[in-house]
């Protein structure tokens, strides 16, 4: 079954979301963690009351993670769960 034309497919269609999107979410991290590094006054600017944009930096790590987990999940069910369904079926008869 690896080596069969629709598994391929699978593999081509998981990848061609899987590694871009990585790529992207590391090059955010990667910025945080060099803008903190190197522009730590900056990231201590307040922006109001107590919240400064570090803080704020920091929060958006999370919700770019819970965004990309809910991108992934619907671009799973429309592309990736139906070819699924389809090597599963052919392999159980």
């Amino acid at each position: 079954m690896q080596s069969s034309q629709e598994f391929g497919e699978l593999r081509s269609k998981f990848r061609s979301f899987a590694f871009p999107m990585s790529v992207a979410f590391f090059v955010w991290y990667i910025a945080y963690v060099l803008i903190a590094t190197f522009a730590s006054d900056w990231m201590a600017t307040p922006v109001f009351g107590s919240i400064n944009i570090g803080v704020l930096f920091g929060l958006a790590q999370f919700v770019t993670t819970f965004l990309i987990t809910y991108i992934y999940i619907v671009y799973a069910n429309k592309n990736l769960e139906p070819r699924q369904a389809a090597i599963r079926k052919k392999m159980e008869g």
